[in-house]
């Protein structure tokens, strides 16, 4: 170990937007928790690449006692980088039975507060098994709609919280729905919208809510 250039990250800055993940050729930098992580210190080769893909000045260079660089032999994920898309018309896909995704990345851990297909949008809001059972997710649920996906027993709630109330704050969202199973650990995602709701100061903001069961029918919708 020895003193070299190496990334520092201030997590109070970052917003999640994942860019810098995009620009670390060397996939040092990862999203944790909704926030860039230096995960590896041998991995990073201090050249800054990221710097200039942050929007919030959240990246500074340092010098420091670190690992000496190891170029990993793989490259850095771009899966996080946010897009937004129209689906060209596929060959014996109908109507009933299209997808109607219109961006990437939908995991909420991922999500970038600032891409711009949030303002203006409806948004769905659903559990990760939402979307397995109930087959008619994506007409039934998700037409016209922007999605986000999250677990509320798995996942970290207050850092839900946070990044949800980021990216209500951020943009001018039209509604916001909520699509849970019907077991009782999947009522902590209505927790987890309401919380950010008010921390983002919109708590008046149309809210709806769909159950789904087991068996994957809609139980209760509203």
């Amino acid at each position: 170990m020895a003193k070299r250039n190496i990334v520092n990250i201030d997590e109070s800055k970052c917003d999640g937007c994942g860019k810098c993940v995009t620009a670390c050729a060397e996939g040092a930098i990862r999203l944790v928790d909704g926030k860039a992580r230096l995960v590896s210190e041998s991995h990073c080769d201090g050249l800054g690449a990221c710097l200039g893909e942050c929007p919030r000045g959240a990246i500074t260079v340092e010098t420091r006692d670190a690992p000496d660089f190891v170029k990993p032999p793989h490259l850095a994920c771009p899966g996080t980088l946010s897009r937004s898309f129209q689906r060209p018309p596929s060959p014996g896909v109908t109507a009933d039975t299209a997808s109607e995704l219109t961006h990437w990345p939908v995991q909420l851990a991922l999500v970038s507060p600032n891409a711009s297909h949030w303002d203006g949008a409806d948004l769905l809001v659903a559990a990760d098994c939402v979307a397995f059972a109930h087959a008619g997710f994506h007409q039934n649920l998700l037409k016209g709609k922007k999605l986000i996906i999250a677990c509320p027993k798995l996942d970290d709630r207050e850092a839900q919280v946070a990044k949800l109330a980021g990216l209500f704050a951020a943009n001018d969202i039209k509604s916001v729905t909520v699509a849970r199973m019907e077991v009782p650990c999947c009522s902590g995602l209505l927790w987890v919208v309401e919380n950010a709701l008010r921390q983002a100061g919109k708590p008046d903001m149309p809210f709806h809510q769909a159950t789904i069961g087991v068996k994957g029918e809609i139980i209760e919708r509203k």
